[in-house]
């Protein structure tokens, strides 16, 4: 499992370094905001513990910038004991938690995988497909990292789509479900909600079956 450790004050980022790496974790060490952009750009972490008071910028600006790229990673930032503040403004950007320093490694390991449990339970609602990410308990859906507005027969549609991935569902089936929702359904609704899909989502989203219906293909 990959950490991405962001603290300026190079002993305690090699001592946390150490530690980290003997419980298993691999660790990058970033000691600037900039060096934190260029190692996120590079690799995939499941985890990143921030000090925010780096030298070339705050440290909020990192945690709100992969908070907007709606990623599942693990953050807990790192505080001094009078930074009540900081903590405050931290778990509002979206930190999962926060350590005091100075800290008791087996107290921020702890911490990380009560963290990791958490988004374990969340990952359950979340469906990957290519480059589209379905979040179905809030039902919300992002193409490439940004969010896709869907109606919300648009997303009961996908949601049908994605349960029989790999069969074809006929039109029929699917202008069923949809009273489910709505007992005025109109003879061309599937046809209208497919081809919002596609301009939303892509055109290969789902396949044209001549005479059948519509499948979302499994990947090969």
């Amino acid at each position: 499992m990959r950490v991405l450790l962001v603290e300026d004050d190079a002993l305690l980022a090699k001592a946390t370094a150490r530690g980290l790496d003997q419980v298993n974790f691999v660790v990058d060490i970033a000691g600037t905001a900039e060096q934190a952009y260029h190692f996120l750009a590079s690799y995939h972490y499941h985890f990143v513990l921030l000090d925010l008071g780096l030298p070339d910028r705050n440290g909020i600006e990192i945690l709100r910038y992969l908070r907007r790229k709606k990623n599942m990673v693990g953050i807990i930032i790192l505080t001094a004991q009078d930074q009540i503040e900081d903590r405050i403004v931290g778990l509002d950007a979206g930190a999962d938690d926060f350590v005091v320093k100075p800290y008791d490694l087996h107290e921020v390991v702890a911490r990380m995988q009560a963290v990791l449990r958490r988004i374990s339970g969340e990952m359950n609602d979340q469906i990957q497909i290519g480059n589209i990410q379905i979040n179905k308990a809030n039902k919300q859906v992002f193409l490439n990292e940004i969010e896709v507005e869907l109606t919300y027969k648009e997303f009961h549609l996908l949601e049908l789509l994605i349960l029989n991935r790999g069969r074809v569902i006929s039109c029929e089936n699917i202008e069923n479900s949809f009273y489910t929702y709505d007992t005025n359904v109109s003879s061309n609704v599937v046809q209208v909600h497919i081809h919002n899909l596609r301009r939303k989502l892509g055109k290969d989203i789902v396949r044209t079956v001549q005479g059948f219906g519509y499948i979302m293909d499994k990947p090969n």
